[in-house]
């Protein structure tokens, strides 16, 4: 049978038999696959190095004749360690796994696997703000859902400008002027760079980045909540 390579990054891991594990990996080329680790719970196994989690790999398998494959090598590309050194950035990169494994097909596109791998870099990277990274990856999965909220023109049509105050309407996906709104064009314009694909690393240059991610939270995640099937 042919043997297929590709890069991987672990979604669940589900202990079969005596030693045997059941893993789903997402990969740039093939989407998610589910293949069968023959004997990685033991010791000496070979497999087991290259399918932590919160890591990118090589991995070789083969297809099998249902649904699940069977893996054959694996070789860690890149671990991200520091992620494991604070426990909210373990929980989120967690949370990130789940979501993404819950909201995609079995076939998803290579993008999937950039938001992933960059997000991982970010949670890696204790000086890039825990809010900041989690709204980022929010805002990269509404984007390729295509589910992006307007973040050029208002409510009404108009383009969004300084100087005026902004509520939010979910039903349109679209800022609304309002007196007391509490969103200005600097939230937006952060929503704006996320959607353009711009990295945590990259925005965390930004002057005030930090306190701005934090005020923007709330709008984020209930955007995710409201769009993304999880």
């Amino acid at each position: 049978m042919k043997q297929i390579s590709t890069k991987g990054i672990i979604l669940s891991r589900i202990n079969y038999g005596e030693a045997d594990r059941i893993i789903t990996i997402l990969t740039p080329d093939y989407g998610k696959i589910r293949l069968i680790a023959k004997g990685v719970r033991k010791i000496k196994s070979k497999l087991a190095g290259g399918i932590e989690l919160f890591a990118v790999s090589h991995i070789t398998y083969i297809n099998g004749r249902g649904e699940i494959g069977t893996l054959i090598s694996t070789r860690l590309i890149c671990y991200y360690n520091f992620i494991s050194s604070d426990l909210n950035r373990t929980m989120a990169g967690y949370e990130m796994i789940k979501q993404l494994n819950r909201a995609t097909e079995e076939i998803s596109e290579t993008e999937y696997f950039n938001v992933l791998e960059t997000s991982f870099s970010a949670l890696d990277d204790l000086t890039i703000g825990l809010d900041l990274i989690q709204n980022w990856f929010a805002i990269q999965m509404l984007r390729l859902s295509g589910q992006s909220p307007n973040t050029n023109r208002d409510s009404l049509g108009k383009a969004l400008s300084a100087g005026t105050s902004y509520t939010f309407s979910f039903d349109s996906m679209s800022f609304v002027p309002h007196q007391n709104g509490s969103f200005n064009i600097n939230h937006i314009k952060i929503l704006r760079l996320g959607l353009n694909n711009n990295s945590p690393k990259a925005l965390q240059r930004i002057t005030g980045i930090d306190d701005l991610s934090k005020e923007i939270t709330p709008l984020v995640q209930t955007m995710f909540r409201t769009y993304i099937r999880l």
